[in-house]
């Protein structure tokens, strides 16, 4: 069973999806997960943008300025290599 908690964040360790969402929606971030040392879990805020932005990048159905997909993609890096 699903918790409150649970129902209003969307998880995912998709590098590429991750800069997505920070590129078209950066507040909608939360937290970088890293309980598992092995993967880290960026967790969104849930929202109908962000279940729309979700559905389009695997339908591929989305169009992104490639310089800005790259420096957001080297951002969530910065934030999986950051130390608290």
């Amino acid at each position: 069973m699903k918790t409150t908690e649970q129902t209003e964040v969307y998880k995912s360790a998709d590098l590429a999806l991750v800069a997505v969402l920070l590129l078209f929606i950066p507040d909608s971030l939360e937290v970088c997960d890293r309980t598992n040392p092995h993967k880290v879990l960026f967790a969104f805020k849930k929202s109908d943008e962000l279940d729309e932005l979700v559905a389009k990048y695997w339908k591929r159905e989305l169009k992104v300025e490639p310089q800005a997909f790259f420096n957001e993609l080297k951002l969530a890096k910065v934030r999986i290599y950051a130390h608290e």
